[in-house]
């Protein structure tokens, strides 16, 4: 018998389909980010961001399944990785914008409340939703 995938790889492979789908070019898989004595790969144990390119346009994902026990502290802990991710790119890789991906359901059910839409705007978080199952990219919110 065989075990499922875990839910951050199914969200990993989905977002990358997605990405390739919408006609962008995965330069990096996974991006790593690097910066003095900070290695995120080897620092963080489930950090894989995904680098694309697409008509000069640069980008790096930070994928979030939002899968615990709790939404609150996924975003918690999704809000301080994105800001630690956006730090270290302006440092090292200023030519990228950094995204959040997030699946369809996440973002219907929990971005979309009055609060977390006010977090994600004053932390200028960008943001683009997936449909995981037809691996789809179906909004960007910058």
């Amino acid at each position: 018998m065989s075990n499922p995938m875990p839910a951050r790889d199914i969200y990993h492979d989905a977002v990358k389909s997605a990405l390739i789908k919408d006609n962008w070019v995965i330069v990096a898989d996974p991006y790593r980010i690097q910066c003095q004595d900070i290695d995120l790969s080897a620092d963080i144990a489930d950090a894989r961001p995904i680098a694309a390119e697409r008509e000069g346009h640069k980008i790096v994902v930070d994928i979030e399944c939002f899968v615990g026990r709790s939404l609150m502290t996924d975003f918690h802990l999704a809000l301080g990785r994105y800001k630690l991710y956006q730090m270290l790119l302006e440092k090292t890789a200023p030519e990228y914008d950094l995204y959040l991906a997030i699946d369809d359901i996440t973002y219907i059910n929990f971005f979309r409340r009055e609060g977390i839409d006010f977090l994600v705007r004053s932390s200028k978080i960008k943001i683009f939703v997936v449909k995981i199952d037809e691996q789809e990219i179906v909004q960007w919110i910058s």
